[in-house]
């Protein structure tokens, strides 16, 4: 009977399988492939096969991977796989190094197309701003920020691109359009089009401007999860993830940059799925934008953002993720907001101090450290305040003026500076 090797044990059974004898070179770069049920196994250049010390290492390899990992293995024979160039070349675009071991590489299979094993660098090639509104928990007013955020933007003279990526939950195009403006598709449509090509036959119908920016400087346009009529929405949902011609990250930099191109706007709002699922890594991992993270300062709150911070710095990514993220301090009580706004730092600054660097004595560089009281820091909360006129349905065009005022006038300064230090960041780069 086998030894019960638990998934979270997974890793630390790899390092010392690899860990009891020293590969030969040929055998690098080396691909630890965790497939959807939780199995490992090795993946090399097929080159390795002809070395005959690479195979005879490999085939030891695979014969202690198996006894290590149980169920969580491949029989020895079947625990190491040849791959040609191309394939090594696929693996490596979302694979992360493992720590400690230079030239190995740890690969996630999942069922969906977004993870947050990677972090894509690669600058917006235009003068767009994106931003993602991302939470871990549902129910803390995403989606009135961002309609509150495309308002309040517009008034200032910015041409806001307002997207709807909680299709699972939508609820933008509701909180700022009029029934009768709803456009006749939405994101939903246009990834089950471009499944058969027909994606930009939909993209020029799923854009819809509100009433209220006529008599503002700048414009908001909205994209709906789905159109005016949803028609078959459950069977379009289920084909929404598929790929096609790519990833589904690609695809929705893909849809991004073409909604980008029609509406030309200057900042971008994309309500994200809450939650850990891998689906909403995309929206802040993988499409260059600065992710505004709601929260409540609840255990569990911070139990699942936890989760996600540690994952970033065991996997190397802390560098990569931190300088874009900002943290939002939702539904914030008003009548006890100094103690909650000092409680919520304080536990903010313990979530982000794992993305920190830590002080050394070496001067040459700037480390990205900040102090709990530090005003420009990522941790810094930044307060959106409860107000009984933000009840469940409200929409935007039914909000007062004073409350709105209320909530959102110290979210929307902070936002402000946000802005201008993303532009500072850009000048520079």
């Amino acid at each position: 009977m086998r030894n019960f090797t638990s998934f979270d044990s997974i890793r630390d059974r790899v390092a010392e399988a690899l860990g009891a004898e020293v590969m030969p070179e040929g055998v690098y770069p080396l691909y630890l492939v965790r497939n959807m049920h939780g199995r490992v196994r090795v993946m090399v250049s097929a080159e390795a096969e002809t070395d005959e010390g690479s195979r005879v290492a490999l085939v030891r390899l695979a014969e202690r991977m198996a006894k290590a990992l149980g169920a969580h293995g491949h029989p020895a024979k079947e625990g190491i796989l040849f791959a040609d160039a191309a394939m090594l070349s696929a693996l490596k675009k979302t694979a992360s190094e493992v720590a400690g071991l230079s030239q190995v590489f740890w690969v996630e299979r999942l069922v969906t197309g977004g993870d947050w094993w990677t972090v894509n660098c690669a600058s917006v090639a235009n003068e767009v701003k994106r931003y993602t509104l991302y939470s871990v928990k549902g129910g803390v007013g995403r989606t009135t920020t961002a309609a509150v955020l495309a308002w309040h933007l517009a008034r200032r003279g910015e041409r806001v691109l307002l997207i709807d990526l909680d299709v699972e939950s939508p609820g933008v195009s509701t909180a700022v359009l009029d029934s009768a403006a709803r456009p006749d598709f939405g994101v939903v449509d246009w990834f089950v089009e471009d499944l058969v090509g027909q994606g930009m036959s939909v993209l020029e119908r799923m854009v819809a401007t509100p009433s209220w920016p006529q008599e503002f400087e700048g414009n908001v346009f909205v994209v709906p999860a789905h159109g005016m009529d949803p028609g078959e929405y459950l069977a379009k949902l289920g084909r929404v993830y598929m790929g096609a011609g790519g990833s589904w990250c690609d695809r929705l930099r893909r849809l991004l940059r073409g909604l980008e191109e029609r509406c030309a706007p200057s900042v971008v709002l994309m309500e994200s799925r809450s939650g850990l699922h891998d689906i909403a890594a995309a929206t802040v991992t993988d499409v260059e934008a600065q992710v505004l993270l709601f929260g409540v300062d609840s255990e569990s709150s911070w139990a699942d953002y936890g989760v996600l911070f540690r994952h970033w710095q065991a996997e190397g990514l802390a560098t990569k993720i931190r300088e874009r993220l900002s943290i939002v301090s939702a539904l914030t009580p008003p009548d006890r907001s100094v103690e909650y706004l000092e409680g919520f730092r304080e536990r903010s600054w313990d979530l982000f101090r794992g993305l920190y660097d830590r002080q050394t004595e070496d001067t040459s560089t700037v480390p990205f450290s900040f102090d709990v009281n530090d005003v420009s820091a990522p941790h810094q909360p930044m307060p959106v305040y409860w107000n009984q006129g933000f009840g469940p349905g409200t929409t935007l065009r039914e909000l007062d003026q004073a409350a709105l005022n209320l909530a959102y006038a110290p979210f929307l300064e902070q936002f402000g500076e946000l802005m201008a230090g993303t532009d500072e960041k850009a000048e520079s780069a």
